[in-house]
């Protein structure tokens, strides 16, 4: 007799979504971030389980009998987290190319700082590009639709068995390519205005020798690309802000591109 009303299928079904929920949540960006405790992180994915479970999960069925195919599974949902953070790695890292971009125009290369995100040093211009962009993405609920992402994907993708076509990666590089172009987007004011500094330096050089135009030039640049700086902020909001109302097409197009044509019946 079943005192608890115990069914192994049900129990199969929840480990199956704690493993979508704990391998690909923590494969995108602000979930996964170094600076999170591991502590944090375990217990964000148990409650996201539990909250996503009763809704949409897999039939316990699904759960490989062996040790060999459960290893394929997760090595699966480790590729569908990567794919599926690909799409959010693109915008920031087209603005922290930009923000080095700016950098070096500006004479700030030399200034690096370390990304706890990331953990890899950048120029000074980049990492403060790089948080504002976060603090609007998040303003925004850009974190909410990478959880709506994430829910979809119970929809279109079985455990483990994401679908590697021609679709799939032409897709990812037609969002990839999108990285130089942005970047250029967002550092070009800058560039301008500093090319416009470059070539007044070197009007006043000809035009009067003896002036120390190298120890004029470094803080004239400076201040110039501060200037400007500030009015890049704007260009980003509108940036981030066209990219956020695009996320959910972009990953419904990312997980149907992925999904196998038979999809197994959800619960």
């Amino acid at each position: 007799m079943n005192i608890f009303n115990f069914n192994p299928s049900d129990l199969m079904s929840f480990y199956l979504t704690f493993f979508r929920v704990s391998i690909v949540l923590f494969m995108l960006p602000f979930f996964g971030a170094n600076s999170i405790p591991n502590m944090v992180k375990a217990a964000l994915a148990v409650v996201m389980t539990i909250a996503i479970w009763p809704q949409v999960s897999f039939d316990g069925s699904l759960m490989p009998a062996n040790p060999y195919n459960i290893a394929l599974m997760i090595l699966g949902e480790l590729v569908l987290g990567l794919t599926l953070g690909i799409i959010i790695h693109v915008i920031f890292s087209a603005i922290q190319t930009g923000g080095n971009f700016i950098g070096v125009h500006m004479g700030l290369s030399m200034v690096n700082v370390l990304d706890p995100m990331t953990g890899v040093n950048e120029a000074v211009t980049a990492h403060f590009l790089y948080m504002c962009s976060i603090l609007v993405f998040l303003s925004m609920n850009g974190h909410l639709y990478l959880i709506s992402g994430l829910v979809d994907s119970f929809k279109y993708i079985p455990p483990g068995e994401i679908f590697i076509n021609d679709t799939l990666v032409y897709q990812i590089m037609t969002i990839s390519e999108e990285l130089f172009v942005l970047a250029v987007k967002v550092a070009s004011p800058i560039i301008a205005s500093i090319f416009v500094v470059d070539l007044a330096l070197a009007l006043i050089s000809k035009m009067a020798p003896q002036m120390n135009v190298l120890m004029l030039g470094f803080p004239l640049k400076i201040m110039v690309g501060f200037f400007f700086l500030s009015m890049v902020f704007s260009i980003l909001s509108i940036f981030i802000a066209e990219f956020v109302h695009t996320l959910p097409a972009y990953m419904l197009n990312i997980i149907k591109a992925a999904s196998p044509l038979d999809m197994p019946p959800l619960k």
